[in-house]
């Protein structure tokens, strides 16, 4: 049985939807469930919620980080809060895994400081997957880093290539480069030399890759700044949110549309499954030494539940010492060492 840490302090909905979450989890998967956070607050939403609190371990953390504090600045002054408990948990190996829909600059920040990034990594990456016209894509990163240097990129090109191998079963898989137009000579003159550091490294690069190809499935593992990244996965998210209600909306417009809409229920059901955020629940913050999940903001009890899921699949694949091992081969070869020296 696995030990989930979960930051019952963070996130839009908290605490009541990350202890709904929680209840929905346990009851589904089993694990053993730590809640960290004000225990007063815990208890009584257990309560309301019908849940014992006998069910689950509650670690008191005194101190919230709110989503818009200063990262490093709540980290280093609110050590009692359900954020650096956390991490300090999953150090200590009191946990095995930590989820947080918290603040992601103060989850990222936490996780660097405290359990220190795997050998040969310089920055950690959010990674997540995302599903496309042919199978699925893994996007790496979605905001941990918003000012990368060169090398950082190459970094996440072979974590995510290392990840994809090991959880999704294909071998050498294609990464790109996410730019404002396929040619090697397009974008600023950061992305122009992440391109030839790209294409230098023993990785099967398949380049330039523009936004529109993002979920085409022409692309395994897509590779970007966290700032980038981070703009994409929301623009993707409204996009969707729009796009679903706009379908229902209209067709309940008209008698037909409204027949249409009852026959179609089924098919719509599958479509809202396969683009909510929710059901992806979680992405995994690549680099760092430890099982580390971060929710989005706005997750609901569904997104909680399938983090923890998320985390709970992560403990059974042993990616971080593939993860070493490809970031030093990638790094060390001789090719992409006089791009640098050049």
């Amino acid at each position: 049985m696995y030990r989930i840490g979960l930051d019952v302090s963070g996130g839009d909905y908290a605490p009541s939807e990350i202890i709904k979450g929680a209840i929905l989890a346990k009851k589904d998967f089993g694990e053993d469930i730590t809640l960290i956070g004000i225990k007063d607050e815990i208890e009584k939403e257990l309560v309301r919620c019908g849940a014992s609190t006998e069910s689950f371990n509650i670690v008191n953390a005194r101190e919230k980080i709110e989503m818009a504090e200063a990262p490093a600045v709540s980290v280093r002054r609110k050590r009692d809060s359900s954020i650096v408990r956390g991490v300090n948990l999953l150090k200590g190996k009191k946990i095995d895994a930590f989820v947080s829909c918290g603040n992601t600059g103060a989850v990222v920040c936490a996780s660097t400081l405290i359990l220190r990034l795997i050998e040969g990594v310089e920055r950690p990456g959010i990674a997540l997957m995302i599903p496309t016209k042919k199978d699925i894509s893994l996007i790496v990163d979605v905001g941990a880093n918003i000012g990368p240097k060169p090398l950082h990129l190459l970094q996440y090109a072979a974590m995510a290539s290392a990840y994809y191998e090991i959880v999704l079963n294909k071998k050498n898989p294609t990464v790109g480069l996410l730019n404002i137009g396929e040619e090697s000579s397009k974008g600023s003159e950061f992305v122009r030399r992440v391109h030839k550091l790209f294409s230098s490294a023993p990785m099967n690069f398949i380049g330039n890759l523009e936004a529109k190809d993002i979920f085409s499935g022409k692309c395994d593992c897509i590779v970007c700044d966290g700032f980038i990244g981070n703009i994409a996965l929301k623009v993707t998210e409204s996009c969707a949110d729009f796009i679903g209600k706009s379908i229902i909306s209209t067709m309940k417009e008209s008698f037909i549309g409204k027949i249409g809409l009852f026959l179609s229920q089924n098919s719509l059901k599958k479509f809202k499954k396969k683009i909510d955020y929710a059901e992806y629940g979680g992405a995994l913050l690549l680099g760092v030494d430890g099982i580390v999940i971060i929710g989005h903001g706005r997750s609901s009890s569904l997104a909680v539940k399938n983090a923890i899921k998320v985390a709970i699949e992560e403990l059974s694949r042993g990616l971080n010492s593939e993860i070493k091992r490809r970031v030093n081969e990638v790094c060390q070869d001789s090719r992409v060492r006089q791009v640098f020296t050049t």
